[in-house]
């Protein structure tokens, strides 16, 4: 395992309170149709992620806006798995360049310890498009989330994420004792961060949404929320009614349960 490199274009974080999100660069950039080794000069295409960058973005510019001496920040690393990839690492960091992303890190690790990786960079999110990555992340105790194309590689002026309320008021149904934790611990975090902008134009919307039960289950789902000092922009009560209409009006960036969240409808 390769340590991480820093990104020399990127200022970095305060390790101590920085929210640090990995991301899979495959998730971030497409080969575009050209990735042979030689053709370390090209950069990449966009993906699905690159939208959810440009939003953690928005809201650490936000952020600083509010309170320039602000130090609790998303702190981006992009984690490379892909042998291929890993020998075009000057492609990465070139493309990261190319378009402006503002990522701390670059971490290339094999895939058989990516985890190891996470795990020593302090990572409190990790994003991919690959649902074994974030299962096996959030077994290992690192709250995961899985990207679904379709809704987070849409552009949006705002970070939109959405909390599974079913897992929140059902907390034993995740993997394991570990990434609940880590996954409280985001939340904190990240109710932090709102409070931090008005109700009206923040670059941050917090959504809940309840798939079973009824108003009851909302109000508990949102009292849990409550209780880590979240505060949500926006809930929904579907009382059994199928959630892949809702999320494709909502288009959140990703969902978070409190053990492994993904965005089947």
């Amino acid at each position: 395992m390769l340590p991480a490199v820093r990104n020399s274009d990127a200022k970095q974080k305060d390790a101590d309170r920085a929210v640090v999100v990995a991301v899979t660069s495959r998730a971030v950039f497409e080969s575009g149709g050209a990735d042979d080794d030689e053709d370390q000069d090209q950069v990449y295409e966009v993906g699905t992620a690159f939208p959810l960058l440009q939003a953690l973005q928005r809201v650490n510019h936000r952020l600083l806006e509010e309170n320039p001496v602000e130090s609790l920040l998303f702190d981006v690393v992009l984690i490379t798995t892909d042998r291929r990839r890993q020998r075009q690492s000057s492609r990465i960091t070139a493309s990261t360049r190319h378009y402006g992303l503002e990522v701390g890190r670059f971490c290339f690790a094999a895939e058989e310890d990516f985890i190891e990786s996470l795990l020593k960079n302090n990572v409190r999110l990790f994003l991919s498009t690959d649902r074994n990555e974030a299962a096996q992340a959030s077994q290992q105790g690192v709250f995961s989330a899985l990207l679904d194309q379709q809704t987070a590689s849409f552009p949006s002026e705002q970070l939109r994420i959405l909390f599974c309320g079913d897992a929140i008021i059902r907390p034993d149904t995740g993997p394991t004792p570990a990434s609940r934790q880590a996954a409280q611990s985001f939340s904190a975090q990240l109710g932090e961060m709102r409070r931090s902008f008005s109700v009206l134009d923040s670059p941050l919307s917090i959504v809940l949404v309840t798939s079973r039960g009824g108003r009851e289950s909302c109000g508990e789902a949102l009292r849990a929320l409550r209780s880590r000092g979240v505060s949500v922009d926006e809930a929904y009560c579907l009382a059994g009614s199928p959630r892949g209409r809702m999320l494709s009006l909502l288009r959140p960036h990703f969902m978070l349960s409190d053990g492994f969240g993904d965005l089947e409808g």
